[in-house]
């Protein structure tokens, strides 16, 4: 599908530009303020979307093949709040279970879609006011990775007992149980991870370990820090043909969803004070 700006549009609708403007703001699609074009809630569930030209700025785009006389349904679409309702929890708590989810960053006193937001469902939207907010496809009351965070934020059991259970049939994590404990409190698995951890909690650093990412495929971090949505993986027994392979797995399900990666090595842990934090200050962490 080929997207058009509205000029562009109306020129292949035999229509002046004045005219399809108007029939657009009847709609409901669009609107302007301050001398620009603003694309609303309606207009994007018809198929309308943003670009950016260096020279003219933001501007909106269109299907090449809209249909201006048609309706739309925005009950199709849910925002925090109708989220919230379907879940019986506030839609601020909404707001934070899909921001640690990394869908959503806070941004110019609103919310903002993240890459992978995009992927389930979210569709940026700007309130007259010119604060940005987000509305989602209706299939996000069925997503199994917010039900999953919601669940965990409310203690059930139940996602306890499914961790358990794939801690289970993970040979790796049989053979080296999490038995070293961290000055914070977490219970590691190597020595290596020891220091991490340490290195971590000694700098300020909000962090998760062995987290479960939101994925589609089973997978745990090393590490997690919420704030920058950065991952840590530690490699440490790269030798070993199935441990290499498990590597090769994981790295590669870090790029499929472009998710921020930071990676050590043996040496890295020899030098880590230096090493680690040059590594998370590329990713905006400070590190004292």
């Amino acid at each position: 599908m080929k997207f058009v700006s509205t000029t562009a549009l109306a020129k292949q609708n035999n229509l002046e530009p004045q005219e399809l403007f108007k029939i657009l703001c009847e709609n409901d699609w669009m609107y302007k303020k301050e001398g620009t074009w603003i694309l609303t809630k309606n207009g994007r569930i018809a198929g309308g979307d943003t670009k950016y030209n260096p020279k003219f700025g933001e501007y909106i785009v269109w299907p090449d093949t809209l249909d201006y006389n048609k309706s739309v349904d925005s009950s199709s679409t849910v925002n925090a709040s109708k989220i919230g309702e379907h879940f019986n929890i506030s839609n601020r708590k909404i707001n934070l279970y899909l921001a640690e989810l990394g869908w959503i960053e806070k941004d110019k006193g609103g919310w903002v879609s993240t890459t992978a937001g995009v992927r389930n469902g979210a569709k940026q939207m700007e309130a007259r006011n010119g604060k940005p907010y987000i509305i989602w496809s209706e299939s996000i009351l069925n997503n199994k990775h917010l039900i999953r965070e919601i669940k965990e934020g409310a203690g059930d059991v139940e996602i306890q007992a499914q961790d358990k259970e794939v801690e289970k049939s993970d040979d790796f994590r049989i053979k080296y149980p999490a038995n070293l404990r961290t000055p914070d409190g977490h219970y590691v698995r190597s020595r290596a991870e020891l220091l991490i951890d340490d290195f971590l909690y000694k700098n300020r650093i909000v962090h998760a370990y062995e987290r479960k990412l939101n994925i589609d495929e089973d997978m745990y971090c090393d590490f997690y820090i919420p704030s920058q949505k950065v991952y840590i993986e530690y490699w440490g027994l790269e030798e070993n043909e199935k441990y290499a392979e498990r590597k090769k797995i994981k790295q590669g399900l870090y790029a499929k969803y472009n998710y921020k990666l930071v990676e050590l090595n043996d040496e890295d842990i020899l030098n880590l004070d230096e090493r680690l934090a040059a590594k998370l200050r590329k990713h905006n962490i400070v590190v004292d």
